[in-house]
């Protein structure tokens, strides 16, 4: 890339104007922004984490894919795994639809990031690992909350069982909850930047941050790259296809339920003819 490609970048964006096509909650999108601008990745864990930019030493993306390269749909890897400080790992994740298995993927991710000792290490030497996922669904309908933090506790005197385990979700359907501790370190401004529909939203809303002038920057960085577009479209794709074949399935096991219904009512009409034909020839064979 010359040294003045990123202020045409800039410029182009400046004037981009209409319908963001695939944005920051497209999965394949989101990684590629976070991998491609360190920058914008230490500004996001830093205010996921509460952290301090001096406080962030180094952050590197453990399992980066080669940007552009077709991927193979049950290939692609969902969650993104940095090493932050060489002290910890932390996994992120955007995930816009419901599957109604979130909280067993997030265990999944977070159990196998913590499990990373070789063999001879000691137990005390495994690495604090966070999961945060980014969801545009409340996973608990009963408790929303903008952005939940959930540890292992004691359940009679919420004694911290271990600080090395942690889940994080955060919920942008529930912007509107979010606490004055989200608001300071602008958690809210992130979610609303990765929700945005338009390019005006999206100026708007990074306006008077640098790190989200980055991401937003990178973001038509890679809208202008037909690879990146092909693969984000491809993601979009694919998960327009599962959904259409989970929605195929459940017509389907409606169908057989009401199928089956139907044939416990025609069981049991049948089963009272019969009833009613075997009365029919007892009483004609006793005259």
């Amino acid at each position: 890339m010359k040294q003045n490609e990123p202020t045409m970048i800039a410029g182009a964006l400046a004037s981009a104007t209409g319908k963001i096509e695939y944005g920051f909650t497209n999965d394949y999108m989101f990684r590629a922004i976070l991998q491609q601008n360190k920058k914008v990745l230490k500004a996001l864990i830093g205010a996921l984490l509460h952290l301090k930019p001096e406080n962030i030493l180094s952050v590197e993306i453990t399992n980066p894919i080669e940007l552009g390269k077709k991927i193979d749909a049950k290939e692609f890897i969902l969650d993104i795994k940095i090493s932050l400080n060489n002290r910890s790992t932390i996994n992120l994740e955007m995930q816009v639809r419901n599957q109604y298995n979130w909280e067993e993927i997030s265990l999944s991710y977070l159990c196998r990031s913590f499990d990373q000792l070789n063999s001879g290490d000691e137990y005390k030497k495994a690495l604090p690992a966070i999961h945060i996922g980014f969801l545009d669904f409340t996973p608990f309908p009963k408790v929303p909350e903008f952005y939940a933090t959930y540890k292992l506790l004691n359940v009679k005197n919420h004694h911290l069982y271990s600080s090395k385990f942690s889940l994080g979700v955060v919920d942008l359907t529930k912007i509107d909850l979010a606490t004055e501790e989200d608001r300071k370190w602008q958690i809210d401004h992130w979610a609303r930047l990765f929700k945005a529909k338009t390019w005006e939203d999206l100026k708007m809303i990074a306006k008077e941050n640098e790190a989200m002038q980055e991401a937003s920057e990178t973001l038509y960085n890679m809208h202008c790259e037909q690879t990146i577009r092909d693969m984000a479209r491809a993601r979009e794709d694919q998960l327009r296809w599962e959904n259409g074949m989970k929605r195929h399935i459940a017509d389907l096991e409606a169908d057989i339920e009401k199928l089956s219904s139907d044939n416990e009512d025609l069981s049991s009409e049948l089963a009272k003819k019969d009833a009613k034909i075997a009365e029919l020839e007892r009483l004609l064979n006793n005259r």
